[in-house]
């Protein structure tokens, strides 16, 4: 499992390797399996074995996808050597890629108030170590058929207070501010950690 959305006591989970993204109902004391596997529109052939959906998220309600799921894969490229996502729900679905750039990977995302959708991406080489950096896609370029992009916001390298940084989320603090959080996963490693970041996201 690498994806998740929660909403209305509904958790979507995107999973690698046996490619699916499949939908439970929330019941600490009595969970069970899936009962629905959502079409993810992608074909099947086009996802690599341990770069599939690792964003999944509920694009705003009140915007053109009116709270439909949106999935974008870690590392699928199309022929172009763009990244493979899909609105999978909503009035408007299908498939559509984002720009590959810089040799960053996908591991996150959350939409924003404005419909804009923020990602989480990741690199690492040995030359050049490990790295994460914030996108902001363009809310007007996730639709059928188009390639999404959308400037850097944030660029880290190991000089700052980094990891393995895979899990992000958009939320609205007391006093208004937009928040994004990320989360690091240690892959049960002696080198890695489990490391919490919050931002504000300023509007201007």
């Amino acid at each position: 499992a690498e994806g998740l959305a929660v909403k209305d006591g509904i958790a979507t989970v995107g999973f690698e390797r046996n490619h699916r993204v499949a939908q439970f109902k929330i019941d600490p004391d009595n969970m069970k399996g899936s009962f629905r596997q959502l079409d993810f529109l992608v074909p099947a052939r086009e996802l690599r074995q341990n770069r599939g959906f690792e964003t999944v998220t509920h694009a705003n309600a009140n915007g053109q996808h009116q709270g439909g799921l949106v999935v974008v894969s870690e590392k699928s490229l199309d022929k172009s050597g763009n990244i493979y996502a899909a609105i999978i729900e909503g009035p408007h679905k299908g498939v559509f890629t984002v720009k590959r750039n810089d040799d960053f990977d996908i591991t996150d995302g959350a939409f924003l108030p404005d419909g804009d959708l923020l990602l989480l991406e990741r690199s690492f080489t040995m030359a050049g170590g490990l790295k994460m950096r914030l996108r902001r896609i363009y809310g007007e370029g996730v639709e059928k058929g188009a390639v999404a992009d959308g400037p850097v916001l944030l660029q880290a390298d190991m000089g700052y207070q980094i990891d393995n940084m895979e899990g992000l989320d958009v939320w609205a603090r007391d006093d208004g501010a937009l928040m994004v959080s990320l989360i690091s996963d240690d892959n049960h490693s002696i080198l890695q950690r489990n490391l919490y970041l919050e931002f504000i996201l300023h509007q201007d």
